[in-house]
């Protein structure tokens, strides 16, 4: 499946990057989602790209629109997630105990009711407190929660506009979770901020905050808890808790060592950064042994919502 990185642009301001506008292509390897091997690679050029670190945070400065890399499709079930833990960051189906991880159906929602997925680039740090809510990070990149008409593939990247950030606290650690929406949605235009989204899906902010909250009472938990009271920060709180992120992730592809894969092709300046010839014997590492393009996913036309006002 051939993912067209659409708008990245210039990457004016970004932190180390070349320009990025390649193509790049999603590479399954291990099955489709629900076998155990399954993983999604991201490459160019015969080269593995991170889609953690080398696809660019910023997609134009000008608009405030950035890069959103979906690991979840709307309406679906497996916990699906960037690894920060094996090399060049495959999308992966997280385990707990050696069990494949889904999310629970807690009526009314049908598994996740946004495309969800993350924002490259950013890291909440878990050794550093958020001021915002006197917790550490949970030591991932930052949730988007894509709030569009259509339903996104994994492993495609899509331009949204950032319209606040809800920040949910678990257990002891901050999880800022992005509302977006993709810049080429048909109600981009009418949807800016916070409150043009419940004017245009009215009831969805609520039901993100009771799906947050009780999603994982079914294994047993306690609901979450948020801070703020579960009330959104607007979207210019929102860009400054992604700069912040982004300014962790800076100091962390920089660091000569760390516990989480850090390999990339891009990032100058990195001491992870692989040169062609090490970046093609990593190709070879990783898809010689069988590879295939991931299947193409078509956006469904009869899956948008319909918010009906009361």
């Amino acid at each position: 499946m051939m993912h067209s990185l659409r708008g990245l642009g210039p990457m004016r301001g970004l932190f180390g990057v070349r320009r990025y506008t390649a193509k790049v292509q999603a590479m399954q390897v291990g099955g489709p989602v629900g076998a155990p091997a399954h993983r999604l690679y991201f490459a160019r050029n015969g080269s593995p790209v991170s889609p953690w670190h080398d696809i660019p945070l910023v997609a134009n400065h000008a608009t405030n629109e950035y890069n959103m890399v979906v690991e979840i499709p709307r309406w679906t079930n497996a916990k699906l997630e960037i690894n920060t833990r094996a090399p060049f960051n495959p999308i992966t189906h997280d385990t707990k105990k050696g069990q494949l991880r889904y999310v629970a159906n807690v009526f009314p929602y049908k598994g996740y009711i946004w495309n969800y997925g993350a924002l490259p680039q950013t890291y909440e740090d878990p050794r550093e407190v958020d001021s915002r809510t006197q917790r550490v990070g949970d030591g991932d990149p930052i949730d988007v929660l894509e709030v569009g008409s259509r339903v996104c593939a994994e492993g495609s990247v899509h331009r949204v506009k950032v319209l606040g950030a809800l920040a949910l606290i678990d257990g002891a650690e901050t999880d800022w979770k992005v509302l977006a929406i993709r810049s080429d949605d048909p109600q981009s235009s009418k949807i800016n901020t916070v409150g043009d989204l419940e004017v245009h899906m009215p009831g969805l902010v609520a039901a993100t905050v009771d799906w947050f909250t009780k999603y994982k009472v079914p294994d047993g938990k306690p609901p979450n808890t948020w801070a703020f009271g579960g009330v959104p920060k607007d979207n210019v709180y929102a860009r400054d808790v992604i700069g912040t992120a982004h300014a962790s992730w800076k100091k962390l592809v920089q660091a000569p060592h760390s516990d989480l894969a850090l390999s990339n092709a891009s990032v100058d300046g990195s001491p992870h950064c692989m040169g062609r010839e090490d970046a093609g014997d990593a190709y070879n590492a990783l898809f010689g042994r069988g590879s295939v393009p991931a299947a193409e996913q078509a956006e469904d036309a009869n899956a948008e919502w319909h918010y009906i006002s009361r």
